[in-house]
């Protein structure tokens, strides 16, 4: 008797077992195709029931400004300009400050480091003779400020770390005295006119 009864739960356990994986592994209940359902998709189970779906791209949808006057309208434009015209240099800054550090990190001769350094602010300055020295007061203050955003350091703090503290400093008095400040600093809340014109110019479209 003992051995019927143990005979009975072996059977019902072997049972329940292969229902469980019957359930689990049987295929899910598709939707009806239409004659023009040509196209694979992806497809998710939910409690048997196969949903499919499609992957789309990121969509930004931005609303249409508008201005309280003329005057307010051509401040807009003529920041744009400004910001269009420098973006280009605080990309440069940003591609040659990561070369640098990945080039420091490879070489750990101090001498070498020095050669490295110094080309890459030999490179700086020969963009700024022949280009940056052109810039007006005002697309140099928006300069700092996107060589913050694109670095994440300040151009004091860039000067500071690769030709030392009183090279910086050396800097900043030149640089004050033509109206820059090189600690200026990049927010995407205070300066969203800013970030309104970098997002929508199409520099970081892939």
């Amino acid at each position: 008797m003992k051995y019927y009864r143990l005979f009975i739960l072996l059977i019902v356990m072997i049972a329940s077992t292969t229902v469980k994986a019957q359930q689990s592994s049987g295929a899910g209940i598709y939707p009806e195709k239409g004659k023009n359902d040509t196209i694979r998709v992806a497809a998710t189970n939910d409690n048997g029931y196969m949903i499919p779906w499609i992957g789309l791209n990121e969509v930004v949808i931005w609303g249409k400004r508008t201005w309280k006057s003329a005057a307010e309208q051509a401040a807009y434009n003529r920041l744009r300009y400004n910001v269009l015209k420098v973006m280009p240099y605080a990309l440069f800054a940003k591609r040659r400050y990561e070369k640098l550090e990945r080039d420091l990190a490879l070489v750990g001769d101090k001498k070498a480091q020095k050669k490295l350094v110094k080309e890459c602010d030999n490179e700086i300055k020969n963009m700024f003779n022949t280009e940056i020295k052109e810039l007006t007061i005002t697309q140099g203050q928006i300069l700092t400020k996107l060589i913050d955003r694109e670095v994440g350091r300040t151009t004091y703090d860039i000067v500071k770390q690769t030709k030392g503290g009183f090279a910086a400093f050396s800097y900043q008095l030149v640089a004050r005295v033509v109206g820059h400040n090189l600690k200026t600093t990049y927010s995407a809340t205070e300066d969203r006119d800013i970030e309104s014109i970098i997002v929508n110019s199409g520099y970081y479209q892939q």
